[in-house]
Formats: C-alpha cells, sequence, structure tokens
C-alpha cells in the first residue's frame, strides 16, 4: 500500500509549493496533484519527476469527487496528507456577480472541502493529517469580497470543529488563515468592479505559507497563522466589534 499525500489547486500558486515541500518527504511514495488544467499538470510532472501523480478534476462538481474516490479505493492507498488548497475569489458588491458565478464560488470553497475530507478519511491513519485553506478574510466580515470571507470562515470553522471529532483517530485537521500571498489569485479576483480591493499591505510568499502550514500540522495545531501580521488582525477581531471592524477594511480599501 503506498502513503500519498492529496493536494487540491496543485498546479500553481500555494498548491504547487506543497507539492514542492511534500517532495521531500521520505514517508510519501507519491503526490496526487489534482487540478483542472491538464497541461499545469503535466508541467508539473515534468518538472518534478515521476513520484507526481496528476488527476484531472472540477472540484465544484460533486459528482466528479465521487468519482476521484472510487479511484483512490482501486488503487488502494494510504494517505497521509490531503491539502484542500483549491478556491478563488472575487472583488465587488453582490451586483457584479451573477448568481451561477457566486454558487460556484461557494462548491469549491466550502463544498468541495468538506466532500474531499470525507472522501479521502476513510483512507487516514493515525498520524495523518488534513490541511484545509482557509484565510486571513476568515476572522471577520469583509464587504466587497464578502462571499469568498464568508467561505473562508465557514472552512476556519469546520476544520477546528472536525479536528476534536477525529482526535480518537489520531488525525489533525488544521485551518490554515494566511494573509495575502503572492500567487495569480489577484488575476482572477479582479473583475473590473466599481468598488475594488487595492491594498495588499503585508503580502507573503506562498513558500512561507506553506511551509508555516507543515510545520503547524505536524504539531497538532487546529489553526495555522503566518505572520506577526495577520496575528496582530487575528486579535483585534476579537476584541472590537464587526462593525468597527469592517469599517477600518473600507476605510483602508478606500472604498467609500
Amino acid at each position: 500500500m503506498k502513503n500519498i499525500a492529496v493536494v487540491t489547486g496543485a498546479s500553481g500558486g500555494l498548491g504547487k509549493e506543497f507539492v514542492k515541500l511534500l517532495l521531500n518527504y521520505s514517508d510519501i511514495d507519491e503526490i496526487y496533484a489534482l487540478a483542472r488544467s491538464g497541461e499545469k499538470l503535466d508541467n508539473l510532472k515534468a518538472e518534478y519527476g515521476e513520484k507526481i501523480k496528476p488527476y484531472i478534476i472540477d472540484l465544484s462538481c460533486i459528482d466528479k469527487i465521487k468519482v476521484f474516490g472510487e479511484y483512490l479505493k482501486s488503487n488502494g492507498v494510504n494517505i497521509k496528507y490531503l491539502i484542500n488548497n483549491a478556491g478563488y475569489g472575487k472583488f465587488g458588491d453582490y451586483n457584479d456577480l451573477s448568481v451561477d458565478e457566486s454558487v460556484n464560488m461557494i462548491d469549491l470553497n466550502i463544498s468541495a472541502v468538506v466532500a474531499m475530507g470525507l472522501t479521502c478519511i476513510p483512507y487516514m491513519e493515525k498520524g495523518a493529517h488534513i490541511i484545509n485553506i482557509a484565510s486571513q478574510a476568515g476572522f471577520q466580515p469583509l464587504p466587497y469580497m464578502n462571499i469568498y470571507a464568508s467561505t473562508k470562515a465557514f472552512v476556519k470553522n469546520y476544520s477546528r470543529g472536525l479536528n476534536v471529532e477525529l482526535k480518537d483517530r489520531g488525525i489533525t485537521v488544521t485551518a490554515v488563515c494566511p494573509g495575502w500571498i503572492k500567487t495569480d489569485f489577484y488575476k482572477r479576483a479582479d473583475i473590473g468592479a466599481k468598488k475594488n480591493i487595492t491594498d495588499f499591505s503585508f503580502m507573503t510568499t506562498p513558500e512561507r505559507v506553506a511551509k508555516q502550514a507543515l510545520k503547524d500540522a505536524q504539531r497538532g495545531k487546529d489553526i495555522s497563522v503566518c505572520g506577526i501580521y495577520v496575528n496582530i488582525c487575528r486579535f483585534l477581531t476579537k476584541i472590537f466589534p464587526e462593525k468597527l471592524v469592517m469599517t477600518v477594511w473600507i476605510f483602508m480599501q478606500k472604498l467609500r
């Protein structure tokens, strides 16, 4: 039985950093790299070798996740790490996104995280780790990236609760809550809305976030917060009213 890691959104950005780091783990035989783009996955395998097993999938479709579950069953694997990294956001107000776009964001950011976890847990043993990528945005409501922030609040809370539920099985679940990361996230998020997010202060690198996340997961932490700035923001959202936090956010983003 092969020991594997499963990484969603593996073809670039933060997902690719997790792949690069997991390649150095001697107890992992293969990395199942999941993404929508077959070309990018092929490039990933060409760059990092036969340990990479590409799997093309649209994670916003639950039926395709069920098919992936059958794939796991047929391969008889032991999952050491599940990295739920796939997700996206959009900048703008309620009127800038269609119903389909809004619901698709929820499907990928929330439903896929839950479905992938439930699909993979049966193939996990004591000492396995689930790492779900949430966000600093999940600490409070954020107007004009409202749906994204709300989905990440779900991921944070769901992950921490699931960590308790899986304690008896020796499986840890960690919610990763980074601030702004230097990735292509912003290209997809910027739809040219009138009220747009423009302040990306204290940006960090995907490598730093991934390293911190893996370290915190191995320490059994249920939340991973990278950097002093994000930790300060997390603390402030605990002590100040949400209305005040939203007012400060709108001021910082010059959205008045």
